[in-house]
């Protein structure tokens, strides 16, 4: 699978996960100071949410102090469902009923071996399709059509 992963600050927690990554045999290409490149939480985020709505890269993997940061910003770029995970079932339901397509990471907050678990989780775990409506509705308002229907029944 082809990851965009991103990072406003190479730390060990990256390096491991993107190790990780790769020895389960993904394809992950680094975006940020990981990879040379002077870039801030915003630009990190919103750089890997867009490779991952271009179909350039199947999903994503952000990290920042709190992890809230790359998520806001990932979440603002339609089609991103970006879910900030603390342990491995938070990742394990952001996929399940979720349909999450982008990891977000506290650098603070989470450790390595919490870091596998999580990837675990997240990367075993398939989407349950009886979720699909739920993902619909929130998806529609990539494109403003619902918008002013939300809590009304149709």
């Amino acid at each position: 699978m082809k990851i965009a992963l991103g990072s406003d600050e190479n730390t060990n927690l990256v390096s491991t996960v993107i190790d990780e990554l790769r020895s389960r045999g993904h394809d992950v290409e680094v975006i940020g100071p990981p990879a040379g490149e002077p870039l801030e939480w915003a630009e990190v985020g919103l750089t890997v949410a867009q490779k991952v709505t271009s179909g350039e890269s199947e999903q994503g993997v952000l990290f920042c102090w709190t992890g809230t940061g790359v998520s806001i910003a990932a979440n603002k770029m339609p089609g991103i469902r970006a879910a900030l995970c603390w342990d491995a079932e938070t990742a394990r339901g952001a996929r399940l009923w979720n349909d999450a397509n982008v990891l977000c990471l506290s650098l603070r907050a989470t450790t390595e071996a919490e870091a596998k678990e999580i990837l675990d989780a997240w990367f075993d775990t398939s989407f349950d399709e009886s979720e699909r409506g739920n993902v619909q509705t929130v998806n529609e308002f990539d494109s403003n059509e619902s918008k002013s229907k939300v809590g009304k029944k149709a």
